[in-house]
């Protein structure tokens, strides 16, 4: 599909989209409900009209499909903005570096490795249900988006600095990558961006986390190099990991880089995953009862293992389809690199594009009753007819997320573990909004009250 001189395919600026005005008063508003109205109306490509650059907003499976695998080499992410966090890691780098560290790190995701690490997981849900006794008995609601958060932050430091990182620095990090996620969260849709060094409170804020950040990870690489026994977790895996054709290892700069992308990959996504499937549930009774119901046969209430995520057929369908409707990512852009053709338009090298699985979940053309709450959607036979870049909430081609093996089997633990012991119900009145921030998280959280299940009889 890649444009020759002698292709016919229409000019970037035939393509239909809203005016300018629209575009910067509705985007700022409610970015949601603007990009999903602008494929609806426009369709697809559609064209965003910027200043005097051209944005095209794609969500059609087919050219999905063409960006993210079949001319993928043409497509860069250009995540500069969150260089000062993430560095050159496996999110941001390109082209033969990349290739090689996603070589390098794969072992590390493989079903074993993952395996290894679900007593970890459960080990680490079950201690926040330990902490939500209190909140049982009394009654007393919590916010499931703040313990979902907490939790995942658990999980990931656990399994990738076992017993290595004290409690109070395993606060601190947590409390600075909030901080450095926050700025981004103010930079992505800003009217006017202004650089780092400009003096604001938030620029300082940030840079102080970056460096908390930095100081807690260099110094937990610099005492993990030092061991003569070191246990077995992800850490060590990157150090210990050596490129197959040159055997050089990672220095401490890039380990550090891959610690920063495992902690947002792991643990800001995953959190807002399984805190809209709590929401979900509670709204979806009929669904909530057939999850439980899988959960009593299967556990007969004993701890969940990784060996039950396979068998959990339903509560894995109902973390899908919240996945559908809510996807962490909702949002991913890619620059041509070179020359290209997209729905028989010509795309000029340079042109940003938007993906937003978000939008491409709701389409109506791929998804009956869109906004619906239907596990079904993902059972084997109706999976089986779908296009495959329908659904893509870790993305999809061969930088699909390296985690996602990872992800699920912590959401299928936590949906076990949780379920068979409660049920989680929304206050009344708890407004619940969407927002549309790097990550999609609940922007008030989400109050709930718990209630063992064995009162429903």
């Amino acid at each position: 599909m890649t444009a020759s001189p002698t292709t016919a395919a229409q000019p970037i600026e035939a393509i239909p989209g809203p005016p300018f005005l629209q575009v910067i008063k509705q985007a700022w508003q409610d970015p949601l409900d603007f990009l999903l109205n602008t494929a609806l109306t426009y369709g697809d490509p559609a064209r965003l009209r910027i200043r005097d650059e051209n944005i095209l907003v794609i969500s059609h499976p087919d050219h999905l499909k063409h960006v993210l695998q079949d001319n993928y080499k043409n497509y860069v992410k250009g995540y500069e903005v969150t260089k000062p966090l993430l560095g050159e890691g496996l999110l941001t780098i390109e082209g033969h570096a990349w290739r090689k560290r996603r070589r390098l790190m794969q072992p590390m995701f493989h079903r074993r490795r993952i395996a290894a690490m679900a007593d970890t997981m459960v080990a680490e849900i079950e201690k926040m249900l330990a902490r939500w006794e209190p909140y049982a008995a009394s009654g007393q609601p919590l916010d499931v988006a703040a313990e979902m958060m907490h939790m995942t932050r658990d999980v990931i430091l656990a399994t990738m600095f076992s017993s290595s990182i004290s409690p109070e620095e395993a606060e601190a990090a947590g409390q600075a990558f909030q901080v450095a996620l926050a700025h981004f969260d103010r930079y992505m849709f800003m009217p006017v961006q202004l650089p780092d060094f400009v003096p604001l409170p938030g620029s300082r804020r940030f840079r102080r986390a970056i460096e908390t950040l930095d100081r807690i990870v260099y110094g937990l690489i610099r005492r993990r190099r030092q061991m003569p026994d070191p246990p077995d977790d992800l850490l060590t895996m990157l150090i210990q990991a050596r490129d197959e054709e040159t055997g050089q290892g990672l220095s401490d700069a890039q380990i550090r880089d891959e610690v920063m992308t495992i902690f947002l990959a792991g643990h800001e996504t995953t959190a807002n995953a399984l805190a809209w499937t709590w929401y979900l549930l509670s709204l979806h009774p009929v669904q909530a009862r057939r999850m439980w119901a899988e959960l009593d046969q299967l556990l007969e209430g004993r701890t969940p293992t990784f060996q039950d995520v396979a068998e959990l057929r339903y509560t894995t369908q109902i973390f899908q389809e919240a996945m559908r409707l809510y996807p962490p990512a909702w949002i991913f852009a890619r620059t041509a690199v070179a020359q290209d053709e997209i729905g028989g338009y010509t795309v000029p090298a340079g042109t940003p594009i938007l993906i937003s699985p978000y939008v491409t979940h709701r389409r109506p053309d791929l998804w009956p009753n869109p906004l619906g709450l239907d596990p079904e959607r993902f059972s084997p036979e109706q999976v089986k007819e779908r296009p495959r870049f329908a659904y893509l909430p870790f993305s999809r081609g061969p930088r699909v997320c390296i985690g996602e093996g990872f992800a699920m089997a912590e959401g299928i633990l936590a949906l076990a573990a949780v379920g068979q012991r409660y049920r989680l119900d929304l206050l009344p009145t708890f407004p619940v909004k969407p927002q549309s921030a790097g990550t999609l998280r609940p922007k008030y959280g989400i109050k709930m009250t718990l209630h063992p299940r064995k009162e429903r009889g």
